[in-house]
């Protein structure tokens, strides 16, 4: 079992030749490809991802099955620190063999919520898989930590590093109360 050297997610089946009951398992580590996260947190481009692969060779294709490790990095939602986020996402997808995605697609038409994996001759493209298995797993609100106090509203301050920060707000409705509250001396001094 080998990947492209120019794409190191495809990896070639050829090992497994269409024989059913034929497995092959391997670990590996690949670059992460481009963009696999959410806006606010991802496994950034080029970083090393740890896969255990089992390929399988079944009747409809190449039985891919694993787990994926790899770290993500972005920003707390709170307080806007730098979050690190450990990725362990187990993954079973079949990679049909063309013929056979030909002849699935005949007789049961697929929805457009289903997607199927094809092989391209003998490679199997693991990056829409991989996508799909690790970008679901990742938090949409990743925090620094679960107590996180998070910003001031007024000015910004990290409420982390000082839990009793706070500002003396004045209701506008009442300022004008505040000016009738003033002693003859305040208006001396004005």
């Amino acid at each position: 079992m080998a990947f492209e050297p120019q794409r190191p997610l495809v990896l070639d089946t050829r090992e497994l030749a269409r024989r059913p009951g034929q497995m092959v398992t391997e670990q590996v580590s690949v670059p992460a490809p481009d963009a696999l996260g959410n806006a606010v947190i991802e496994v950034p481009a080029a970083e090393p991802m740890r896969l255990d692969l089992r390929l399988e060779s079944v009747l409809e294709g190449v039985l891919v099955s694993g787990s994926v490790q790899a770290e993500a990095v972005g920003a707390c939602v709170r307080c806007l620190d730098d979050v690190t986020y450990d990725v362990d996402v187990t993954f079973q997808e079949l990679f049909a063999y063309p013929d056979r995605a030909a002849h699935h697609h005949e007789v049961a038409p697929v929805d457009d919520e289903e997607e199927i994996y094809e092989l391209d001759g003998d490679l199997a493209d693991l990056e829409p898989m991989l996508r799909d298995a690790v970008v679901p797993a990742l938090p949409l609100q990743p925090m620094c930590r679960e107590d996180c106090l998070g910003l001031c509203s007024e000015c910004g301050a990290r409420l982390n590093d000082d839990p009793n920060h706070h500002h003396e707000v004045l209701d506008p409705r009442w300022a004008a109360l505040s000016q009738l509250a003033s002693t003859p001396d305040d208006e001396k001094r004005n």
